[in-house]
């Protein structure tokens, strides 16, 4: 197919896509199933004119797939507006941390006991597949900044810190296959772990603080109108840059420099509360009280209108930015299938699904205020994507070679394809049967 060709495929698919758009948010298969599934449709399987060896082409994927997770993860962050101690808060840091913790062990233990992997290359293997993936969590990730559902934000804020929180464990694994000489527990623990997460999330979450007050003050002393999608995109760069080039966690600094503009917003509006927002309510995101499309600011630069814009404008360039890689990434996955199908990750998959991870998420929420249907709902809604094909292609360029780097892509590869499909598939009838029981409680209060 020459370019003309390829031209005119992809406008028909996105063309598609969008015109189905309300049929397909309604259906059980989600938009990326659907790309995925032309993927493989125009793979080896069924019409050949695609042929891509994922694993041949890492320096680039890890490149992709890292923009990817970055503006999806700085996204992510700022549409969590809920204060840090509500429970959605508290329950994600126990999903992106001991629940990670428990999930890397159970995939590690599986690996080496039925795979037959050394405990390097097990320990490799479910750090990569350890990361929820916050690109195609679509339908069980916070919908905007007004969204106060439990479940969501828990979900939203664990694949928002567990892209960075679990990549202490793959350079724990790359380090076990290839020693550097003077490292040692003490020293992966201290820089890797203590440092990278720290520091990682005090440096994005300065940045996002810092620039959106500024922006917002120079919108409102300049009665500046302008669209500023360059801003999201540089603070987005910036603050990944900064923490990679001091040794910390870039994919963590990300998320929270889309949480410290967001914090910035809430700063700005408590106090500097909107004329047309109400006393006795809660104040509404400012994004909300500004027209993206009408480019003016009333009366003296209000600022809460300021802020509203530097947020609306953030808020739409990621979203447009991210639904394009992302299904750009998907599709080579279907394509890719053919070449690194692997029917021992199918049951690799299966058990990560539905005994791992879900044992994994009720231990780590122990003693939690959750009830009981939302942790097993924590345990099956943990798909895996983007993240993982990002650490595959970080371990494959750090010391993962020969016939196990092989395998680990194969397995890692089918795991993620199933978890697009088996997800995908379900999620929409598990969270209308939640709603369904969440408005029948609602009912029989007096």
């Amino acid at each position: 197919m020459d370019f003309l060709g390829w031209t005119a495929a992809i406008g028909v698919l996105l063309l598609a896509m969008s015109l189905a758009s309300g049929l397909i948010q309604r259906g059980p298969i989600t938009s990326f199933g659907l790309f995925l599934a032309a993927g493989i449709v125009g793979g080896p399987w069924v019409m050949d004119v695609i042929r891509v060896d994922i694993a041949g082409h890492v320096t680039w994927l890890g490149h992709v797939t890292g923009m990817a997770l970055v503006v999806s993860l700085f996204i992510t962050g700022l549409k969590l507006r809920l204060p840090f101690d509500d429970i959605g808060w508290l329950l994600a840091l126990r999903l992106a941390f001991p629940a990670m913790v428990l999930t890397v062990a159970g995939v590690a233990w599986l690996a080496h006991a039925w795979l037959g992997f050394p405990w390097p290359v097990a320990l490799a293997l479910a750090a990569i597949l350890a990361p929820t993936d916050p690109v195609l969590a679509s339908l069980i990730s916070v919908d905007d900044a007004s969204d106060d559902d439990n479940l969501r934000v828990s979900l939203s804020g664990e694949a928002g810190m567990n892209d960075g929180a679990a990549m202490p464990m793959l350079l724990l694994a790359m380090a076990l296959l290839v020693p550097h000489g003077s490292s040692t527990w003490g020293h992966w623990f201290a820089v890797d772990v203590l440092w990278g997460l720290l520091a990682g999330g005090a440096i994005g979450f300065a940045m996002g603080w810092c620039v959106g007050l500024l922006g917002a003050r120079l919108k409102s002393s300049q009665k500046d109108v302008a669209p500023n999608d360059f801003l999201a995109l540089a603070l987005m760069a910036l603050s990944y840059a900064a923490a990679q080039s001091l040794s910390a966690s870039g994919f963590l600094a990300a998320f929270a420099a889309g949480v410290g503009l967001r914090r910035a917003e809430l700063f700005v509006v408590a106090r500097h509360p909107h004329p047309s927002a109400r006393s006795d309510d809660s104040h509404p995101p400012a994004e909300e009280l500004v027209n993206p499309n009408r480019r003016r600011v009333q009366g003296q630069g209000e600022p809460t209108e300021s802020v509203g814009l530097v947020v609306s404008d953030a808020l739409s360039f990621g979203d447009t930015i991210e639904r394009l890689i992302a299904a750009g990434l998907v599709f080579l996955l279907g394509a890719a299938l053919a070449w690194r199908f692997d029917t021992a990750g199918l049951w690799l998959a299966l058990a990560l699904f539905v005994v791992i991870r879900p044992v994994a998420v009720w231990i780590a929420t122990m003693g939690s205020a959750a009830p009981g249907p939302r942790r097993l709902l924590f345990g099956w809604l943990g798909i895996r994507g983007i993240g993982s094909v990002n650490y595959l292609a970080y371990a494959l360029t750090h010391g993962l070679q020969g016939p196990s780097a092989s395998r680990v892509a194969d397995l890692a590869i089918t795991v993620v394809v199933a978890s697009v499909v088996l997800h995908g598939v379900t999620v929409t009838p598990l969270l209308t049967w939640r709603q369904t029981r969440l408005d029948a409680r609602e009912a029989r209060k007096p």
